[in-house]
């Protein structure tokens, strides 16, 4: 029952700052309620005995990711307050998508055999995880770089192209 009530737990830290995330008008707000799901996501790893995954989150999420996006928007026109109206004719077709990634995610859920009481977790280790990155996901993990990069060098250019 421990597990279960921190999986309950984590999961309501992870889910209602994402909510205030999604819904909140204030975009300096919306970046800071995503610390606590990324921590909430933290300690799903933690129960996960993804110890090393568990550290990078923090790192990576809480620490870097959470710090651009503050930057950028102190760099950009968002943290001013100033209030625009945005329209977005696409929420039907967002509301689609989403239906249909939901039927899509429920599906490959039932249809998927799951070991019960299967031997020992997967090695999340740092040799295991280091070796995955620089063989089967150099590709992701490079890409990944990338679009940190150009995001930090669009935010340089859209920050320089106001003043």
């Amino acid at each position: 029952m421990g597990e279960l009530g921190a999986f309950i737990v984590l999961a309501l830290v992870t889910l209602i700052p994402a909510v205030v995330v999604v819904t909140s008008h204030n975009i300096v707000r919306a970046a800071f309620s995503l610390v606590p799901s990324f921590l909430g996501v933290t300690g799903l790893y933690i129960l996960l005995q993804a110890e090393f995954v568990a550290g990078i989150q923090v790192l990576i999420y809480v620490g870097a990711i959470t710090v651009l996006l503050l930057f950028v928007i102190m760099l950009t026109e968002g943290g001013t307050g100033v209030r625009l109206r945005q329209v977005n004719e696409q929420v039907p077709l967002g509301a689609m998508a989403a239906v249909w990634l939901a039927f899509v995610i429920i599906v490959i859920l039932t249809r998927t055999v799951w070991p019960v009481g299967a031997g020992s977790p997967p090695p999340y280790n740092a040799t295991a995880i280091g070796n995955a990155f620089m063989t089967d996901y150099v590709l992701i993990f490079e890409a990944t770089s990338l679009v940190l990069l150009v995001s930090l060098i669009g935010a340089i250019v859209t920050a320089r192209g106001e003043e």
